[in-house]
């Protein structure tokens, strides 16, 4: 592959790549929106692993 090829190429996989962390990112907003204790005026937004953690506790909980 030349040089402007692998340009290219990079430049594809790093749009892939920061589309993925955008839906990620943007589900995760979506999950804190409808988790109970996730949001207020008080509470700070919550971490990637502690949103998670809380839904997965909170639909323990309803089981």
């Amino acid at each position: 592959m030349s040089e402007e090829e692998l340009q290219l190429l990079r430049l594809k996989v790093n749009g892939r790549e920061r589309r993925r962390m955008h839906d990620l990112n943007t589900a995760l907003d979506g999950l804190r929106d409808v988790m109970p204790y996730a949001n207020g005026p008080s509470v700070r937004k919550l971490s990637k692993i502690a949103t998670l953690l809380l839904a997965k506790n909170y639909i323990l909980m309803l089981s």
